[in-house]
C-alpha cells in the first residue's frame, strides 16, 4: 500500500528544512481544512515561500498541490485515521463535548434524512418473516453484526452471524434461497474481498441489505436496501453511534411487527436466564414510604 501524506512526512521530517517543517506540521495540524486552501495560502500561513511549499510537496511525492487534494479526499473518504485537528480535542469550557454532541447529531440526521419509510418498513416487514436471517460484517463492522444479531435474535429465531472464526463463506450463503435475507455490515476500509462478496450475494436468491458509510454507494445498484449510516467524528477515529441507533431502530421495528411472538420469546429467554443463572440478579428499588 502506498504511503499516506503523514506517513511520508514522519518519514521524511527530520530530511526538511526548518520552512518545510513548519509547513508540513501545518498540514498535519489543519488536515481537514486542505481543501479550502490554495497553495499560496499555505505559504502566507506559514510564512514561507510558494518554492518552498511546491518543493516540499514534489519531495513527498507529489506531482502538484491538486494531487495532494485529492490525497487527501480519498484518506477521508477511506477512514484513515488521521488527526486532522490538533486542537479539536482542546478543554475549552467543554467545547470538545458540544464539538462532539453536533457532530453526533448531524452524523444522525444524516442518516435519518437518507432513509425513505417506505423502504424502511418493507427492510422490518421481511427481517421479520425471513426464513433466516444471515448477518456479516468484517474489520470494524463485526462488531456491529454480532450486535444486530444480539438484538434481533431477542425478537424472533433464526438469526446467525456468519462466517464463524476462521472459517469461509461459501459454505454459508450456497443454501440461501428467496426466503432469506441477509444483512451485511460494510463501514469502510472494508476488506479487499467485499466487492465480490456483494457480487455473489446479487446473483443469490436472498434478499441483501447493505448498512454502511456513504462510501459504499457504488454498491447500492446490487442490493435491495442500502442504508448509510455517516461516520464523521472530531478527530482521527471514527464514530459508530449513528450506526447503533439505526441497529436500534431496525431491531425495535422487528420486535413491533411481531410484537406477540416477540414478547413470548423474550419472556422465555428470561426464564432460561433465570434457570441457568446467567445474569446478575436485578438491583430493586427500595419503597421508602412503606418503611
Amino acid at each position: 500500500m502506498t504511503p499516506h501524506i503523514g506517513q511520508r512526512i514522519t518519514a521524511q521530517f527530520d530530511a526538511l528544512s526548518a520552512q518545510e517543517q513548519r509547513v508540513a506540521s501545518f498540514i498535519l495540524d489543519h488536515f481537514d481544512d486542505l481543501a479550502v486552501y490554495s497553495a499560496a495560502d499555505l505559504a502566507r500561513l506559514t510564512g514561507v515561500s510558494k518554492s518552498t511549499v511546491s518543493r516540499l510537496f514534489k519531495r513527498l511525492g507529489f506531482e502538484s498541490y491538486r494531487s495532494v487534494k485529492d490525497h487527501a479526499r480519498q484518506l477521508r473518504n477511506l477512514g484513515v485515521p488521521l488527526v486532522i485537528d490538533a486542537n479539536a480535542m482542546q478543554d475549552e469550557a467543554g467545547a470538545p463535548f458540544q464539538r462532539h454532541l453536533q457532530r453526533e447529531q448531524e452524523n444522525l440526521q444524516r442518516c435519518l434524512n437518507g432513509i425513505a419509510a417506505d423502504q424502511f418498513a418493507a427492510l422490518v416487514e421481511r427481517l421479520a418473516s425471513a426464513r433466516h436471517v444471515v448477518v456479516i460484517g468484517f474489520r470494524n463492522s463485526y462488531p456491529l453484526a454480532l450486535h444486530f444479531r444480539q438484538q434481533l435474535i431477542q425478537a424472533r429465531s433464526q438469526v446467525r452471524v456468519v462466517p464463524q472464526p476462521n472459517q469461509s463463506l461459501a459454505e454459508e450463503i450456497v443454501d440461501l434461497n428467496e426466503q432469506d435475507v441477509v444483512v451485511l455490515f460494510g463501514f469502510r476500509r472494508r476488506p479487499a474481498a467485499f466487492a465480490s462478496l456483494v457480487n455473489a450475494l446479487e446473483h443469490s436468491p436472498a434478499k441483501v441489505a447493505l448498512i454502511a458509510d456513504p462510501t459504499a454507494v457504488n454498491f447500492a445498484s446490487q442490493v435491495n436496501w442500502l442504508m448509510e449510516a455517516p461516520l464523521e467524528s472530531l478527530s482521527a477515529f471514527d464514530s459508530y453511534a449513528t450506526a447503533n441507533s439505526l441497529i436500534c431502530l431496525l431491531a425495535n421495528g422487528v420486535l413491533h411487527r411481531r410484537l406477540g411472538e416477540g414478547r413470548e420469546r423474550i419472556n422465555a429467554i428470561s426464564d432460561i436466564y433465570a434457570d441457568l443463572s446467567e445474569l446478575e440478579a436485578p438491583i430493586m428499588s427500595v419503597d421508602w414510604s412503606a418503611q
